[in-house]
């Protein structure tokens, strides 16, 4: 049914990518909108908040990736650009080979079906469905076979160590547990990319330590690129590659494999302070 390596490139081009939000007239109307705006210039309603000002950034292997920056440095509103949950004002954004800054809104229904994967911090699993019921949503609106949509969740599910909560809810299972779940859905059709928006902040210690682990080990055996923002020092360095956000533009980027996080936290805040 779906391969479990992806079938596109597992690369993103990001190229002069601009995002102005306006935030006159009614403040508490576009805070949900823009939660990773700073709040003084949210609360000033005076003025278009400039998100993102010429994002560059190239990602040409698969591995696991790191976003990093202070709140209100553009981390949020680049993932949901990539994950084509908004569109850029300005230049291109290119995942696994497709275009997605000139889609039309069909075609990104699609693209976030079938070819990008984003877990959220809040695992987002529905209360009534099981853990298999959660994984195969994807299918289920691309209309498949159920019996196929079965098959194809018992094995990511088996992958992922659930093979023994198939039929449990959310609310059985450990946050742990759930994240994984989010995961499996996320890979459900194996796309070059998977997006991940600060995925251990509901978690605890241990469960983060296992979670990184895994999305680190994910990227290497399926061969796709895992993005994740995140603002801890300690899930970065699980991760090839940091790159640094500051006031809507890349401060810089460096290899973060192998550092401590002590090393890697000096190293990000020296290249915003120079940026």
């Amino acid at each position: 049914m779906t391969p479990s390596t992806p079938s596109a490139d597992a690369t993103i081009s990001i190229r002069g990518v601009r995002k102005t939000y306006p935030v006159a007239g009614s403040v508490s109307a576009r805070k949900s909108a823009l939660t990773d705006t700073a709040e003084s210039e949210i609360k000033s309603g005076s003025r278009d908040v400039e998100a993102l000002r010429g994002v560059d950034m190239e990602i040409c292997d698969p591995g696991f990736y790191a976003v990093m920056g202070r709140s209100g440095s553009g981390k949020s509103t680049l993932l949901h650009l990539l994950a084509g949950l908004d569109r850029p004002d300005s230049g291109e954004i290119i995942v696994g080979g497709s275009a997605v800054h000139s889609m039309k809104e069909n075609e990104l229904v699609k693209y976030r079906r079938r070819e990008i994967g984003v877990i959220f911090q809040q695992f987002n699993l529905l209360p009534t469905l099981d853990a298999l019921a959660n994984t195969i949503l994807p299918g289920v609106l691309d209309g498949r076979p159920t019996k196929e949509l079965e098959t194809r969740g018992r094995e990511i599910l088996g992958e992922l160590g659930l093979s023994d909560r198939l039929h449990h809810r959310p609310e059985a299972l450990s946050g742990g547990e759930q994240q994984r779940v989010a995961i499996a859905r996320a890979l459900f059709f194996a796309p070059p990319v998977i997006l991940a928006d600060e995925p251990t902040g509901n978690l605890d210690s241990t469960s983060s330590a296992a979670l990184w682990r895994l999305l680190e080990e994910t990227a290497a055996k399926r061969k796709m690129i895992v993005l994740m923002v995140t603002h801890e020092a300690i899930a970065a360095s699980h991760c090839r590659q940091t790159f640094i956000l500051k006031d809507g533009r890349v401060a810089g980027e460096f290899e973060s494999h192998g550092l401590d996080p002590s090393q890697l936290a000096h190293r990000s805040s020296e290249l915003a302070r120079t940026a």
